[in-house]
């Protein structure tokens, strides 16, 4: 029996495993088998690769053909092993040979006419063939520039199957992707913080928590700049990493959002779920999870809209990744981790009718209906997020006033300037003063004595939690930050404190 291999990778969840691809020639009934707990679209790769290797003249042999997708205890799922199945059938057959298959990890899925088309998860599985030393791999060319963001691998993006098989029998070499001489940034089109008038306030939130890094509710009646003024967030926060972007790439590439042909991402992300999004929608999930929106909003900013409106057990599911920027989801066949530290933006209105405190409208809510719809979050999450923000309606002369407020990028440059301090404290560029753990806070962060018993006495007449009292000193440190102060000053402790509760300000 003639055994011959080609090599692909599985992915389970974020991270792509090395799978060996084995066919066999047998001598019984005419017949394509797949084995090594394949999925259902896997196991349907039988008659995209039948009707693939006809298309190029190469139809599979009149006897029984099993293919053992290796470790075979491994389940494997979706279409991105068609190519190397179909290559390890012609090296059985001896239409190609063996060892022209060394080093190459093929990952890609067959059309019936023998196209290659792309899949998910590339950059994951050009990371893992480059780790197991199989430096060549084999994808769709809409693929290609995501599969290059790895160093060490040589990309060789193939159009169809023929292309493949003439690379491997040496009779036409594929050409190795080579990435386009670098152009100028071009300058993109996100809403911009000087178009948002008035709202002092807030715009100044908005500041602090691009800053340090801090969740922020914005609380406001309909129509006073909640979502205007989330969307512009992106727009004052430091552009990504390389780091950064290979980690948000991955995770979009995982979930299959990665645009088709595109390489790693360059802009943060912004999510905006609807209220109506489940509990798995948000953190992930599947018989094979994948990342949900927590994760794809990594090292960028989660936006909830009406936010008492989203499901309880959806809002609970915020907890883990606010404390720990990770989603766990656990199913039969195992638990799957996906990294969630993101900025979350949540806005709600004052009431269920909306116009509770505007001078606009009359509200028509009892105090039974605002204090059961307030309920809907519970104080726990709330308690997880720094900046409490009213968001009053502007009267007409604000919005008429011919005063031009800061654009984004006098915002990010400031921004950027707090954010360089708190790296030159930590010696981590990417620990913000909201990710500080407690020990680490209170090293880096020490308050001024007068600052300290002004938080003390806060404490009491505030009733503030320990966890709270943490967040505090946090947003009192960013705010130090943006003004250069090398002490948290009991100022910075008095701004910080009205961002958690308005009778703050009878404190000072």
């Amino acid at each position: 029996m003639t055994v011959a291999r080609a090599w692909s990778a599985a992915l389970v969840g974020l991270d792509a495993l090395p799978v060996v691809v084995e066919a066999a020639m047998g001598t019984g009934l005419p017949g394509l088998t797949v084995v090594g707990l394949p999925d259902a679209a896997v196991r349907e790769s039988r008659e995209r690769i039948r009707s693939a290797l006809r298309q190029i003249g190469l139809p599979l042999p009149g006897r029984s053909v099993v293919i053992n997708l290796a470790p075979a205890d491994l389940p494997k799922s979706g279409t991105g092993f068609d190519l190397a199945v179909a290559m390890a059938i012609l090296a059985a057959t001896g239409d190609v040979p063996a060892e022209g298959l060394d080093g190459l990890t093929f990952a890609g899925e067959l059309a019936l006419d023998g196209e290659v088309r792309p899949v998910p998860g590339i950059l994951s599985i050009a990371e893992s063939s480059r780790s197991h030393g199989r430096l060549r791999l084999v994808v769709a060319p809409e693929n290609a520039a995501e599969a290059a963001a790895v160093p060490g691998i040589e990309v060789l993006p193939a159009p169809h199957l023929g292309a493949v098989v003439a690379h491997v029998a040496g009779r036409e070499l594929l050409v190795p992707w080579v990435a386009a001489p670098s152009e100028p940034e071009a300058v993109t089109d996100e809403p911009d913080l000087g178009e948002v008038r008035g709202q002092a306030l807030p715009r100044r939130a908005l500041e602090i928590a691009a800053a340090g890094g801090h969740n922020i509710l914005l609380t406001g009646p309909p129509g006073s700049g909640k979502t205007m003024l989330a969307r512009r967030l992106p727009g004052i926060l430091p552009l990504l990493s390389q780091e950064e972007a290979l980690e948000t790439t991955r995770i979009w590439s995982a979930a299959g959002r990665l645009p088709i042909g595109s390489g790693l991402l360059k802009v943060r992300p912004f999510r905006s779920p609807h209220h109506g999004a489940s509990a798995p929608a948000l953190s992930g999930g599947g018989s094979d999870p994948r990342p949900g929106e927590l994760s794809l909003a990594h090292h960028g900013v989660l936006f909830l809209d009406e936010l008492p409106e989203f499901r309880r057990d959806a809002l609970e599911a915020l907890r883990e990744p606010l404390e720990e920027g990770v989603v766990r989801v656990t199913r039969v066949t195992g638990s799957r981790s996906f990294p969630a530290r993101f900025l979350l933006v949540a806005a709600m209105n004052p009431c269920p009718c909306g116009f509770r405190g505007d001078p606009r409208k009359a509200c028509s809510c009892s105090e039974n209906d605002v204090a059961r719809y307030r309920r809907k979050v519970s104080g726990p999450l709330l308690d997880r997020i720094d900046l409490h923000v009213e968001v009053p309606a502007l009267p007409a002369s604000d919005l008429t006033a011919d005063a031009t407020p800061e654009s984004s990028r006098q915002v990010r440059e400031r921004v950027l300037k707090a954010r360089a301090r708190q790296s030159s404290r930590t010696g981590d560029g990417r620990l913000t003063n909201a990710a500080l753990a407690p020990s680490r806070l209170r090293a880096t962060a020490a308050l001024h004595p007068e600052a300290a018993t002004l938080l003390a006495r806060a404490m009491d007449r505030l009733a503030l939690s320990a966890r709270a009292h943490q967040r505090v000193v946090r947003v009192a440190r960013t705010i130090a930050d943006l003004e250069g102060s090398t002490i948290t000053a009991p100022p910075h402790v008095a701004e910080a404190l009205r961002y958690r509760s308005p009778a703050a300000s009878q404190l000072t």
